[in-house]
C-alpha cells in the first residue's frame, strides 16, 4: 500500500520523478501528475482506467500562473476567478499549446481551478509545474473524500498519499465555461449556481453528455457504488423492497426509519443542511456499498443550494440501473 503523510518535499519529489501522488483539495481526494509532462497524464489516465475522451482539470494555486497556460480569460470568468479563487470553482479556458493534448482529451479548451486546501497549496507553491489531478478513485466509482478511501482502492498502484483530512466541501469543482457570451455551468459541484448568478447573473446548465464530453465530469453515468442505487420514495420503496425479502441499505436526506437497523440507513444531514449533506455523500455511498446488502435506496434533496449538486451524483450513480 502506499505511504501516507504530510510531507509536501516528499510529494514533490514524486511528482518530479514522472509519478503519481494522491493530493488533498476541499472537495475531493485527487489523482496527480506533473501535467506537462503527458508520460506522467498517461499514467493517470491508466490508474484510474478512465477514458481518454474525458479531460482532466489543471491545479495551480495562483491565478497569475494559470495565465501562464492559458490565451486569456474572458472577463465574465475573470470575475468569477477573482471572486471564488482559491475554491471549488473550475474555469474552461481556451489553453496555450504547451497543455499537452492529453489533457485536454484534444480539446481547444483546458479546465483550471485554484484550490483553497492548504495542504495542495502549499505542494504547488514549491512546483514548476500544474498538477492534472482527476479524483484519485478508479473512473465511474464514488469519489474519495479521506485518504483511507485513496489506499483501498489505489494504493498498490502509487507511492504516496498526501493526507489533509476529510474534504471539506465533499463535491467535486462546480465547472463554468462561456458557450458564445453565456456563462455556462458545465458540471454541478461545490460552488452552487445561486452564488454565480450573484456576480455575474443569470447562467446556463449544460446537460450531460455520453460520449465526447466537452470538460471533465460530463458523463451521465458515474460516482456509481458497486451495487444497485436506486431512487425515488424512501418509504415507498422500503415497503417494495421488504415484502420482495430483499437486503438493502438506505441513504436518507434527514428521515430516521425506526424499523430499520441503524447499521443499514445513514442520514446525510440530520438538520436538513445540503452542506452537510454534501460534505458526508460520498463516504456514506462508500459505507453503504461495504454492506452485506443487494441493493442501495436512496431520495433526492430540496433541489437548491448545493442540494441541485448533489442530487446530480445521486441521479449520475443511479443511471445504471
Amino acid at each position: 500500500m502506499a505511504s501516507i503523510g504530510v510531507d509536501i518535499n516528499l510529494a514533490k519529489d514524486h511528482l518530479e520523478k514522472g509519478e503519481l501522488v494522491a493530493v488533498p483539495t476541499e472537495t475531493v481526494y485527487g489523482l496527480a501528475g506533473n501535467a506537462l509532462n503527458a508520460d506522467a497524464v498517461a499514467r493517470i489516465f491508466e490508474t484510474k482506467k478512465r477514458p481518454s475522451f474525458d479531460p482532466l482539470i489543471l491545479h495551480t494555486d495562483t491565478i497569475e500562473k494559470v495565465r501562464q497556460f492559458v490565451v486569456d480569460i474572458p472577463e465574465p470568468l475573470n470575475i468569477l476567478a477573482e471572486t471564488f479563487w482559491p475554491g471549488p470553482l473550475t474555469l474552461l479556458l481556451p489553453r496555450k499549446k504547451i497543455i499537452p493534448d492529453l489533457v485536454t482529451s484534444g480539446l481547444d479548451t483546458v479546465a483550471v481551478r485554484v484550490p483553497s486546501h492548504n495542504l495542495i497549496r502549499s505542494l504547488l507553491s514549491i512546483l514548476d509545474f500544474p498538477l492534472a489531478a482527476p479524483s484519485a478513485n478508479p473512473f465511474g466509482y464514488i469519489s474519495p473524500t479521506r485518504a483511507s478511501h485513496v489506499n483501498d482502492q489505489l494504493g498498490d498502484q502509487i507511492p504516496y498519499i498526501l493526507d489533509g483530512g476529510d474534504c471539506e466541501v465533499g463535491l467535486e469543482s462546480t465547472i463554468v465555461g462561456l458557450e458564445g457570451d453565456q456563462v455556462t455551468v458545465y458540471r454541478l459541484g461545490g460552488l452552487d449556481i445561486q452564488s454565480l448568478e450573484e456576480v455575474v447573473g443569470s447562467v446556463q446548465v449544460m446537460a450531460h453528455s455520453s460520449s465526447n464530453p466537452k470538460s471533465p465530469g460530463m458523463l451521465k453515468s458515474h460516482y456509481a457504488p458497486t451495487k444497485p442505487f436506486i431512487l425515488g420514495n424512501l418509504n415507498d420503496l422500503i415497503n417494495d423492497y421488504k415484502e420482495a425479502g430483499v437486503e438493502f441499505a438506505v441513504l436518507a436526506y434527514d428521515q430516521v426509519f425506526p424499523n430499520i437497523s441503524s447499521q443499514f440507513q445513514i442520514q446525510l444531514s440530520p438538520n436538513g443542511d445540503s452542506k452537510e449533506a454534501a460534505k458526508n455523500l460520498f463516504a456514506a455511498m462508500r459505507t453503504l456499498d461495504s454492506l452485506d446488502v443487494s441493493v442501495i435506496l436512496s431520495e433526492l434533496l430540496p433541489d437548491h443550494g448545493l442540494g441541485r449538486a448533489v442530487n446530480d451524483r445521486l441521479k449520475r450513480a443511479a443511471a445504471s440501473n
